[in-house]
């Protein structure tokens, strides 16, 4: 287990009360700021300041002059809060930082004074315990390729893949305030190059512009520079670890990649003197303020990424280690590049352009839309994106460039999906999708191929577990009931009722199309039983189709169940009987035997009794590679708080909570008008 969060730099001020913020960028992250200093943020705003304890600077301009202004008049502390060294996958103001550093003696890229960071490599232990976990941790940057910033490419551009043993210059943003705090000016760069042009003669040398500057098509320091020393300058956002295990040496000014190229073993020399120069580990130009002394890499690694800097997951923004911290950004780098490239959707409706949107923003941006799958090919053929159709188009979107369907998921929300309730969960499949039994789908190609190892299937086990403990199920809706048949002696069957017009009934279910049917073949196949029909909630609410008559219901049925959460009912039954619900699988997971009528995701893996044969499903599944397969590697989840990308263990968590149902004014009024339009155009679609 990694280990708990540090306690230092604000942790100084616990006992005080109140801390003064000047900047309003600073005050919107006033939640984070006195989670990490402990004090209750305060806005200062004019002469009359009220009492505060310290206050929080960010920054080197007017607000954070001002800060440091108030606190001096005041005779009070002053604190910098600045970004951290894992800050998000993008920069800007977009994305939350999961890193901080929070420094009450100057700040880290002001190296002429005195601050946090240097104390702390300074008086660096020489802990064998903590050089250790400083190597893994370096380690896990490298191998998850970890930066400040996250959204560069993870494949290098075609102009520089055949790039090997260059030389690195490093530039960096008009303004930045670190180039001052180390001591430099802009000559510096141009010294850094020409250096780098005279100590390699006739090597390739490659300025990396800054990730802003390429962003904003605006130069560095060296845009004018470069082509008099022969350089070839790239613009391209590109992970920098690619580029670092690429080039024989680094040239940077200030640079947190300075760092990293020495995590990657690469030279670096500094023209500037940022926090990681003057302690044996580069080569420096500079004169570096500080008394300087012998450090190694793993203490001044330890002291700026596990003593100095500070780490909030993004979910519930508690305070976590470096390694959790980590693994976040890892996670939600990841999902982000894995929409690429662009999605445009097809025929989507506001609401639903709005419920994917955090599902797909990738590289490219996030997804366009177009009206029609006609447009939206043409779009997509254009910008070498791909086509995004909803299910129920996905026959229409047959020969579409590089298709995606996407379906609700199997954790979706506390809420119908016909009532507008956002989806945690949804499915991205570009092969076919898990309702339709004639055609492949990606979930058929995982569940048949993957190799299931124990951590997956360890994790597949506790998150079963886990959604079986909090009784979470597909939409969550529905009340306790008391009192259900207690028919002792008697086989108890939940015949769990279905829309008759979905997908899953169309392309899943070729023998039994309706709910009237299936409880036929049911008291058929068991006269003998208590069988209690539940019909599905959108039914009840009258928004979908597959509403039978009580009278006619009770011909097969012994009872029948409105308005009840579904999962008392599996701790009723013995056995469940469906045509393709997810509630068989659901039931699965609790332990119980599972009749099918159709073809469902679930079924010919072994773990069902089969009515049909599924030619393809030949495999033998043992219930968690289920689990695993159709909860871990298939969908996709966001956070019903955040909507960030998350696993599918914080939805479960969330999906539990008391307030998971509760919906905000804002989204109420953004889904209200489309309430009536969605409910209007399922009730009357046929």
């Amino acid at each position: 287990m990694a280990p708990g969060p540090e306690r230092h730099g604000g942790r100084a001020f616990m006992k005080s009360r109140r801390i003064g913020i000047c900047n309003p960028g600073l005050w919107r992250l006033r939640d984070d700021v006195g989670r990490l200093t402990g004090l209750a943020p305060v806005f200062l705003l004019g002469s009359g300041m009220p009492a505060v304890d310290a206050v929080a600077r960010w920054g080197e301009k007017a607000p954070g002059r001002r800060a440091t202004a108030v606190a001096a008049r005041a005779g009070i502390p002053l604190v910098s809060i600045e970004d951290g060294f894992l800050r998000s996958v993008r920069p800007g103001r977009g994305e939350r930082s999961l890193s901080y550093v929070v420094d009450r003696t100057g700040i880290y890229y002001a190296s002429a004074r005195p601050n946090d960071l240097r104390g702390l490599i300074a008086a660096a232990p020489d802990d064998p315990g903590e050089a250790a976990r400083a190597r893994a941790g370096i380690e896990l940057l490298r191998s998850r390729r970890l930066s400040k910033y996250n959204d560069g490419r993870l494949r290098l551009p075609e102009s520089l893949r055949e790039a090997r043993d260059f030389v690195l210059v490093v530039d960096q943003s008009l303004g930045d305030a670190s180039i001052a705090g180390a001591g430099a000016g802009p000559d510096a760069f141009e010294a850094a190059l020409a250096a780098a042009a005279r100590e390699h003669p006739g090597r390739t040398i490659l300025v990396k512009t800054h990730p802003d500057n390429a962003r904003a098509g605006s130069g560095g320091h060296l845009a004018g520079s470069a082509e008099r020393y022969g350089a070839t300058i790239t613009a391209e956002s590109v992970n920098p670890w690619l580029l670092l295990e690429r080039c024989r040496a680094a040239y940077v000014v200030s640079s947190l990649l300075g760092f990293e190229a020495l995590m990657a073993g690469v030279p670096v020399v500094c023209f500037g003197a940022p926090f990681y120069a003057g302690w044996g580990l580069t080569d420096d130009r500079a004169a570096v303020a500080h008394g300087g002394g012998v450090r190694s890499l793993e203490q001044v690694f330890a002291a700026a990424y596990f003593r100095y800097a500070r780490y909030l997951d993004p979910y519930n923004r508690r305070e976590v280690a470096f390694e959790q911290a980590a693994e976040h950004l890892a996670f939600l780098r990841d999902r982000f590049h894995e929409n690429s490239p662009r999605t445009v959707t097809a025929g989507f409706s506001p609401w639903r352009r709005r419920a994917v949107a955090p599902f797909l923003d990738g590289p490219e941006g996030p997804p366009l839309h177009r009206r029609d799958l006609a447009a939206a090919a043409a779009e997509a053929a254009r910008i070498g994106g791909r086509v995004a159709v909803w299910s129920a188009g996905a026959e229409r979107g047959v020969g579409a460039p590089a298709l995606l369907r996407l379906e609700d998921g199997f954790l979706r929300s506390r809420g119908l999906g016909a009532a507008l309730t956002l989806p945690a969960s949804l499915i991205l499949d570009p092969v076919g999708l898990y309702f339709d039994a004639r055609h492949p789908s990606r979930f058929e190609e995982i569940a048949g191929s993957t190799a299931f190892d124990e951590a997956i299937l360890a994790r597949a086990a506790r998150l079963r577990e886990q959604i079986v403990a909090t009784g979470i199920t597909k939409y969550n809706v529905g009340e306790i009931r008391q009192g259900l048949p207690r028919e002792e002696g008697r086989l108890r069957i939940l015949v769990p009722g279905q829309v008759e017009d979905d997908a899953s009934i169309r392309f899943g279910s070729p023998a039994l199309k309706s709910n009237l049917a299936l409880l036929e073949a049911v008291r058929s196949r068991f006269p003998g039983a208590f069988v209690l029909y539940k019909p599905h909630p959108d039914v009840e609410a009258a928004m979908r189709r597959g509403r039978i008559g009580r009278a006619e219901a009770l011909r097969h049925a012994d009872d029948i169940v409105f308005g009840a959460a579904i999962g008392p009912l599996f701790a009723w039954c013995d056995r469940v009987e469906t045509m393709t619900s997810l509630a068989g699988f659901e039931a699965l997971m609790r332990g119980k035997p599972v009749g099918t009528h159709g073809l469902p995701f679930y079924a010919g893996w072994g773990l069902t009794d089969d009515r049909l044969e599924a030619p393809r499903r030949g495999r033998r599944l043992s219930l968690d590679m289920l689990v695993a397969a159709a909860l871990i590697l298939y969908p996709r989840y966001v956070d019903p708080k955040t909507r960030l990308p998350c696993p599918p263990e914080l939805v479960v968590e969330r999906l539990a909570a008391p307030d998971a149902g509760r919906r905000g004014a804002g989204d109420l009024i953004l889904d209200g008008a489309g309430f009536a339009a969605g409910w209007l155009r399922n009730r009357f679609r046929r």
